[in-house]
């Protein structure tokens, strides 16, 4: 059982991730202070300072919260649309993910903010680490059935990742963000139904 101390700490680290999450999705990383932040959770500065070390912290923090989410949602997706055909559950899931990345509070704080944030490799770590299993586990379990040619699971799982991470970014980016998103999920589909035997 926690401590009343340790539910209080948890209580105001909740705070200040749900105020820095609000503030980062709604103007940016780079224009929200941590004044401001502190204001908005209800807290005290060394309150913030005693949970994270600084902004870059409670940032990577709400991106980890963001990420899980989405990541939640992906699986979720893949799993209602085809519970017994892997590439049907891979091409749901990249869908419901570029659906995710199309939310302006996952593509502020994920795909914008967080590469330049926290640094390529640190935003990738924690991508891979929320989204990797996930995928390698629907392609060991597709060529475990028959409907995947089989191949090396862990480079083809990181291969796949990389073409939805750069998929989102293109679409973020794009003037025409449904036509990109079209574009994107056909291309998609042609590379995933690559990999039927």
């Amino acid at each position: 059982m926690e401590s009343k101390h340790a539910q209080r700490s948890k209580a105001t680290r909740d705070r200040l991730v749900g105020a820095g999450r609000t503030l980062f999705a709604a103007r940016g990383y780079a224009a929200v202070g941590t004044e401001e932040i502190v204001r908005a959770a209800g807290v005290t500065r060394g309150a913030l300072y005693h949970q994270f070390r600084d902004k870059e912290a409670l940032f990577e923090a709400v991106f980890e919260e963001v990420e899980g989410e989405a990541t939640r949602r992906v699986a979720e997706g893949a799993l209602d649309a085809a519970a017994n055909d892997p590439l049907s559950a891979l091409r749901a899931g990249s869908r419901r993910f570029l659906e995710v990345c199309t939310e302006p509070e996952f593509e502020r704080i994920a795909l914008l903010d967080a590469p330049a944030v926290l640094g390529w490799e640190r935003w990738r770590a924690i991508g891979l680490r929320h989204g990797l299993g996930l995928v390698a586990g629907v392609l060991q379990a597709g060529m475990d059935a028959g409907a995947i040619a089989p191949q090396p699971v862990t480079p083809l799982a990181h291969l796949l990742i990389g073409a939805l991470d750069e998929g989102a970014m293109y679409v973020a980016r794009a003037a025409d963000r449904d036509g990109a998103r079209s574009e994107v999920q056909a291309i998609l589909d042609r590379l995933l139904d690559g990999l039927a035997p």
